[in-house]
């Protein structure tokens, strides 16, 4: 057991928007001594954003990768000096498709207090503004990058959409994301409803629920646009 509190510090989607993130963030930032974040140099610029009076160097710094053996050895030390620990995530909510999960184990072990707080989770905001079942969902992170593996995939999720009526979500290197969804239209029945949500929390965000059929006579430009995709299939 342990006197540390492990905060799990959301920061935003998009730069600009530093309003999605609640002031009780910062006085959380304030109790910690020691951060693991994904990035280390994007994490300073932030907690800069949010305290510009914030001296970084005054902290310790460790950047999480995939949390591998080495990194849960100095969060567990971290832990038994007492220290309070922040976990940064590049964007959106520590924990949620996001390394930092591995870290949080390691405190529920040790019973530490694991404090997460509220700020952007661009799959919520994309199933929030999809209008398709909130009430049953499943993110599934990145797609097979291979093409047959991935029509596969997508068949398969199509199939136990329509069966569950439950919503899919995935994810996609922004760089790909055009290659997706043509991949979408090949392997999806025309009355499957998609929702692209991409920019989230940006001046350009963008979310609207089509057919594939709709989808493909206008297809949007999604290159390079961080994008949530939400899949509901049509029972017959």
């Amino acid at each position: 057991m342990t006197a540390s509190k492990v905060y799990l510090i959301p920061s935003f989607l998009h730069e600009t928007a530093t309003q999605t993130i609640p002031d009780y963030v910062l006085t959380a930032v304030k109790e910690c001594q020691v951060f693991f974040v994904e990035n280390e140099r994007s994490a300073r610029r932030y907690l800069k954003i949010l305290w510009k009076e914030m001296v970084i160097d005054d902290y310790e710094w460790v950047t999480i990768h995939k949390a591998e053996d080495a990194v849960r050895t100095q969060f567990r030390k971290s832990l038994k000096e007492g220290k309070n620990i922040g976990i940064i995530s590049e964007a959106g909510c520590p924990g949620v498709a996001d390394p930092g999960q591995i870290l949080v184990g390691v405190a529920q072990a040790l019973e530490a207090t694991v404090k997460p707080l509220t700020g952007p989770s661009a799959i919520l905001l994309a199933l929030m503004g999809s209008g398709m079942n909130g009430q049953q969902f499943q993110f599934v992170g990145y797609l097979p990058i291979d093409t047959g593996h991935r029509i596969k995939n997508l068949r398969e999720l199509e199939t136990e959409s329509i069966r569950k009526q439950c919503t899919q979500i995935f994810i996609e290197t922004p760089y790909r994301n055009n290659q997706l969804l043509e991949i979408l239209f090949k392997a999806c029945q025309p009355t499957t409803r998609l929702c692209i949500a991409a920019d989230l929390t940006a001046s350009t965000e963008f979310i609207q629920t089509k057919t594939m059929e709709e989808w493909k006579k206008n297809p949007p430009n999604l290159h390079k646009r961080p994008t949530i995709f939400c899949l509901l299939g049509n029972p017959r």
